[in-house]
């Protein structure tokens, strides 16, 4: 640990922190199986932006020819299939190896698809309005201020462009719900959230040494707020349960969104 929190460099331990994650298995981090891309070929396909529920059909255009941006996406899950559908795709994301698992589905599957490495608040690697489509997974809780990723994708969108998002529901981080017994839900701490300073100096010593992501609690106001701000427009929303949280007794753990560039 730093002497101050400020100083941690969060984006270089969560590099580290997935790259472990892709060696331990991780199922977000597990690529598709070949019956999966086949059946994109043929037009099938299920994709996740949450948890468990998949993203309407509706809310994709069509895929061929479709410039896609997959932002903070790697893992070799959602990319390749997008690619097996028509689109020319693009995966961004701040971890080596899962941007390794992309590229591994490609060449086992003769996909085309490129991958870049950085930060999801910074796109300067791409000119303006580059992309048709940006497909942004619950990824966001991993990065300490999730405005800049709005603006971002905004503007590298083309105008008519789509983003889809997957977003945590705040009040996850509002409490330790894995120690929950019986019915109750005790609250600890406020939104927003984040590891590094919500933590106490204990929690947190012992967290990182897990070698554990880590995550942050955005408010409603920066998750959909922060949308509307950037200059989306929002035309679709869902919940999703995870179903093996003792919240999802009570609420759902996330949500997505569908918006516009118009």
């Amino acid at each position: 640990m730093p002497k101050r929190k400020s100083d941690f460099d969060v984006r270089a331990y969560n590099r580290l922190a997935w790259d472990r994650e892709v060696e331990h298995g991780n199922p977000w981090t597990v690529p598709v199986t070949p019956e999966v891309i086949a059946a994109a070929r043929g037009g099938e396909f299920s994709v996740l932006l949450t948890e468990t529920k998949p993203v309407p059909r509706e809310w994709f255009p069509p895929f061929k020819g479709l410039d896609l941006l997959g932002l903070a996406c790697g893992g070799g899950q959602q990319g390749p299939v997008f690619a097996a559908l028509g689109a020319d795709v693009t995966i961004f994301d701040n971890s080596p190896k899962q941007l390794r698992r992309d590229r591994e589905v490609a060449e086992r599957e003769g996909l085309e698809l490129t991958t870049v490495e950085g930060d999801m608040r910074d796109l300067s690697a791409f000119a303006d309005e580059s992309f048709d489509l940006v497909f942004h997974p619950v990824s966001n809780v991993f990065c300490p201020d999730v405005r800049p990723v709005w603006r971002e994708a905004y503007r590298v969108l083309r105008h008519g462009g789509t983003l889809l998002a997957g977003l945590a529901n705040p009040v996850v981080y509002m409490g330790d719900f894995e120690q929950t017994e019986g019915d109750m839900l005790e609250i600890k701490y406020s939104i927003p959230y984040s590891d590094l300073t919500s933590l106490s100096l204990e929690k947190l010593q012992a967290y990182l040494q897990s070698g554990s992501p880590l995550e942050y609690g955005h408010s409603l106001t920066d998750l959909i707020g922060g949308q509307c701000e950037a200059g989306f427009v929002l035309t679709g929303f869902y919940e999703d349960y995870d179903p093996t949280s003792p919240l999802a007794r009570y609420t759902a753990s996330y949500f997505a969104t569908r918006a516009l560039k118009l």
